[in-house]
């Protein structure tokens, strides 16, 4: 059992494998009492004013106490996040962190601007960690890009990927979760949806081009389609066919 777990581990893309440990290592290490939430959480006045930038990553990593809400979390950033890398985003690890760092500045833009409007401050403060808000956002990016892909609910009812994050956000709603959460994964997974695959098929302008300074940082290999040697795609000439 334990060497099926690890050989599952040890198979994760880098990403998908990197940010699941952080966030396992982390939401751990706080119940634990090694780490305190105090200093994880996203407060825009101690990121401006004492410069703590970690926070801007930290609370993306904490998934509040373990319990079966954090084991849903898990199971969604592991099977989603995979997902992605690999089908999607196969041979594009640069192009794959790019999206998780556009829906993580958009979240917390979405995050310190409602704290400035009226009425809404007092629901954006009490949003001081976006981990579940950017899982979220990989589930509606690949039931965008998956949308006819058929799909069960507890076994309770069938429906088709296109309205996952809907049937998800029913369900928060129903075992007393905070909607909001959920709704900025959907606000940031359209925005990026929307930039990247709807936009440059009306213009033929890609404004979500990955810089080339995080291309830099990962070697990706391209992905090739090997044409097997002695294999004919095409019917022979009818001078081969009464060669020797």
């Amino acid at each position: 059992m334990a060497q099926a777990v690890e050989e599952w581990y040890r198979q994760m893309p880098v990403i998908t494998r990197s940010y699941l440990t952080a966030a396992v290592v982390t939401t751990v290490g706080c119940s634990l009492e090694i780490i305190s939430p105090h200093h994880l959480y996203l407060n825009p006045r101690l990121v401006a004013k004492k410069y703590q930038f970690w926070r801007l990553v930290t609370n993306f990593l904490y998934f509040r106490k373990m319990d079966l809400d954090f084991l849903f979390h898990m199971f969604f950033l592991a099977r989603y996040c995979k997902l992605l890398e690999e089908n999607s985003f196969r041979g594009r690890t640069a192009d794959f962190f790019y999206m998780l760092l556009f829906g993580a500045s958009v979240l917390t833009g979405i995050v310190l601007l409602g704290g400035m409007i009226p009425y809404l401050s007092e629901s954006f403060a009490k949003i001081i960690f976006l981990s579940n808000s950017l899982t979220f956002m990989m589930v509606y990016v690949w039931s965008k890009q998956n949308p006819f892909i058929h799909m069960s609910f507890l076994g309770l009812f069938t429906f088709t990927a296109a309205y996952l994050p809907w049937v998800l956000l029913g369900f928060s709603v129903l075992v007393g979760a905070s909607a909001w959460v959920d709704l900025l994964g959907m606000i940031a997974g359209h925005a990026y949806y929307f930039l990247e695959d709807v936009y440059p098929r009306m213009t033929g302008r890609r404004p979500l081009k990955t810089p080339s300074l995080i291309k830099a940082l990962f070697a990706d290999d391209p992905v090739v389609v090997a044409r097997p040697a002695n294999v004919r795609f095409a019917a022979p000439q009818a001078d081969e066919l009464h060669q020797d």
